[in-house]
């Protein structure tokens, strides 16, 4: 139901808030209980005087009948109930309650928001976790100065016997772990102080970082490279964010690869052929003559289809990483064992097509393209180096295909909330707490 035919059920929501009855309100503007029913229910139109009347009679601005909630608003509302697998009728029906209960709408739409944001945050906490050993250390060091304050706290509330002599020294160890447990959070605030950039949102710990920030910087597309007016050495240098020579390193690799990706397709020549034959990776890799690991990441590098891309070695170790709204692969932390990424390492060559979606973010499904491919020259009595990549495309009413029931993977364990898992390698910290 469009906002605009919604007027009636604000009416309704504003006459019972004002604890009018419905003949009582009729009687005041001049119209029959009988008519203003039909108004209320969303079955007559509005406008003009009649419209100024019962706004008058309601106490309110005209504008509060008519424009409701804002579009955000009801595409957060609708997502929330997505997440939740709610029916598709209650789906349909979030303009209506936005409409209706306006506050109740805003507090829906901030907690769903709000727990979006901490998933975040849980997810980014735990993979800096897991790499950082810095930071692994400092809580670490908070964790045994806090048990160990606790023991001696408990010792001295439950033993009611001890001497005082035996009372002194405990107490002399709560003071010095106290100043210990202070000076440790105090270290590790500074830390963390001085390890954040000025986005804010990103911190900088480890070479993988630096390249990932300079590459999101881009938003993973570099015109002047594709174009020829700039050179890989060029765009390393003088970045700011490639601050050590390991990042440096790394990020070369990536672009000195985007280049040769170039060369062999254009971005604007894929775009046309893509609008002729659609999202099929194996008729654009024939077009082009080139290997199905080059187009798909190719895809991954036009910004309008808004795609996921990951690349692994064949230890499975992620060479290139590019997140997408609701597509999240740790930085460092080993992603989920049941990524189809990893399905082409013991099947090189085979391509795999399918749906996918994030544990605990069902509202975004996507539909992916994955495949391992050598990418050393043939040599005797040596195995090829194998890469595999993977392209996750996000799914909608405009390209909802005839794929199967979309899998559910996870970011990483320690931030997976599906339960009974058999790619399980570690309990999850949303189920079994911090």
């Amino acid at each position: 139901m469009m906002r605009e035919g919604l007027t009636g059920s604000r009416i309704r929501e504003r006459r019972g808030m004002a604890g009018l009855k419905q003949a009582e309100l009729a009687s005041r503007i001049g119209i029959s209980a009988s008519y203003l029913n039909l108004i209320e229910h969303n079955r007559r139109r509005i406008g003009g005087k009649l419209l100024l009347n019962i706004a008058s009679a309601l106490g309110v601005d005209p504008s509060a009948l008519t424009e409701g909630a804002e579009a955000a608003l009801i595409a957060k509302l609708r997502e929330a109930a997505s997440a939740a697998q709610l029916p598709k009728v209650d789906v349909g029906n979030a303009d209506e309650f936005a409409g209706r209960f306006p506050g109740w709408a805003e507090v829906l739409a901030a907690g769903y928001r709000r727990i979006g944001a901490l998933e975040r945050t849980v997810e980014a906490l735990s993979d800096r976790l897991s790499h950082d050993p810095k930071l692994a250390a400092s809580v670490h060091e908070l964790l045994s100065t806090a048990a160990a304050i606790r023991s001696t706290a408990s010792i001295l509330a439950d033993d009611k016997k001890i001497t005082a002599e035996w009372r002194d020294r405990f107490h002399g160890n709560l003071d010095q772990d106290s100043r210990r447990l202070a000076e440790s959070s105090k270290a590790l605030v500074n830390y963390l102080d001085s390890q954040s950039t000025e986005q804010g949102d990103h911190t900088v710990g480890s070479p993988r970082e630096e390249v990932d920030i300079f590459l999101a910087d881009n938003n993973y597309s570099f015109e002047s490279l594709e174009a020829g007016t700039t050179v890989v050495d060029e765009l390393v240098v003088q970045s700011e964010r490639l601050v050590s020579e390991s990042a440096r390193h790394i990020a070369k690799g990536i672009l000195q690869q985007l280049k040769l990706d170039a060369n062999d397709v254009g971005l604007k020549d894929l775009q046309h052929k893509l609008k002729l034959v659609g999202l099929d990776p194996i008729l654009l890799a024939t077009h082009f003559a080139v290997s199905v690991s080059t187009i798909l990441r190719r895809l991954g590098s036009l910004t309008d289809l808004n795609a996921g891309l990951v690349v692994c070695d064949r230890t499975g170790s992620l060479l290139f990483r590019k997140p997408t709204k609701g597509f999240t692969i740790p930085r460092f932390d080993a992603p989920c064992a049941l990524l189809p990424l990893f399905d082409g390492l013991s099947n090189v060559g085979q391509i795999s097509h399918g749906r996918i979606a994030l544990a605990g973010r069902s509202e975004v499904e996507f539909e992916f393209f994955a495949v391992a491919e050598p990418v050393s020259k043939p040599s005797y009595n040596s195995a090829p180096l194998i890469q595999a990549t993977m392209l996750a495309v996000p799914l909608n009413s405009g390209n909802m295909s005839t794929l199967p029931r979309a899998t559910e993977i996870g970011a990483t364990c320690r931030v997976c909330p599906k339960e009974d898992c058999p790619a399980r390698r570690e309990p999850s910290i949303l189920s079994s707490g911090f």
